[in-house]
C-alpha cells in the first residue's frame, strides 16, 4: 500500500510541477545568497581600507551597515521563500494528496 501510494504521488503531474518549481527558486535564492555572502567576504579579504572608511566623526565604519545589510537581506529571502511556499507550494500540495488519496 506504501509503495503504491509513493509511485501515484511521483507520477503525478503537479508533484513534478512542485519539485521543479520549488527546486529552481530554492537554487536561485541559494545564488542570491551566496554572491551577498561570498561578495562581503571578498570585500573584507581584498579591500579592507574601504571597510574601515568611518562614517562621520564616530567609530563607526563603513562595514559595520554593510554587514548588518547581509544579516537583512538573509531574513528578507527567507521571507520570501516562505510566503511563497505558503502561498503557491501549500496549495500544489495540497492539489496533489486530494487526488492521490481518491
Amino acid at each position: 500500500m506504501q509503495d503504491d501510494l509513493i509511485q501515484r504521488v511521483i507520477s503525478h503531474p503537479k508533484y513534478q510541477e512542485l519539485k521543479a518549481k520549488r527546486s529552481s527558486f530554492g537554487w536561485t535564492l541559494t545564488w542570491a545568497m551566496m554572491i551577498v555572502y561570498y561578495g562581503f567576504i571578498v570585500l573584507v579579504a581584498f579591500n579592507k581600507q574601504f571597510l574601515a572608511t568611518k562614517l562621520g566623526a564616530g567609530v563607526m565604519t563603513i562595514g559595520i551597515p554593510i554587514g548588518f545589510g547581509v544579516i537583512v537581506f538573509t531574513v528578507l529571502i527567507t521571507a520570501i521563500y516562505v510566503r511563497r511556499a505558503n502561498r503557491e507550494y501549500d496549495d500544489l500540495t495540497a492539489e496533489i494528496t486530494k487526488a492521490v488519496l481518491k
